[in-house]
């Protein structure tokens, strides 16, 4: 497998924006959550295109793979920590709605990719 330009995959765009929105999202949480919640949830929400864009650059299929799932993990983080933030009464159930609708979507995407270069490598 050639190195892919990662910025042409959806899978990545829907993630940036994801990181996005949980920046803006963050932005609004009270001072004492800032090297706490905050520091969490954004370093979750910077590891998943993260780990796209790398795994888009390894020279197999299956290390590429191995990248996906790591990027479904902190996606997974991602939702428990806007889950504990929404049960805080930090994010607003519409922000809250509108994220994990977000994250569902991510995952499936994150899970039919992995699937294919699980099949392609085999």
């Amino acid at each position: 497998m050639l190195a892919m330009h990662f910025e042409k995959l959806q899978v990545w765009q829907r993630a940036m924006l994801l990181a996005e929105h949980v920046y803006a999202l963050t932005k609004k949480f009270p001072k004492e959550e800032q090297y706490g919640l905050v520091s969490q949830l954004r370093r979750a929400a910077v590891s998943i295109p993260s780990n796209i864009a790398e795994g888009s650059q390894r020279t197999s299929d299956r290390e590429f793979a191995n990248f996906l799932l790591v990027a479904k993990g902190s996606l997974a983080e991602l939702l428990t920590q806007i889950t504990l933030a929404h049960t805080f009464g930090y994010v607003p159930k519409s922000d809250f709605s509108a994220v994990r609708e977000s994250i569902d979507a991510l995952s499936k995407m994150l899970h039919s990719f992995h699937s294919k270069l699980k099949a392609h490598s085999s």
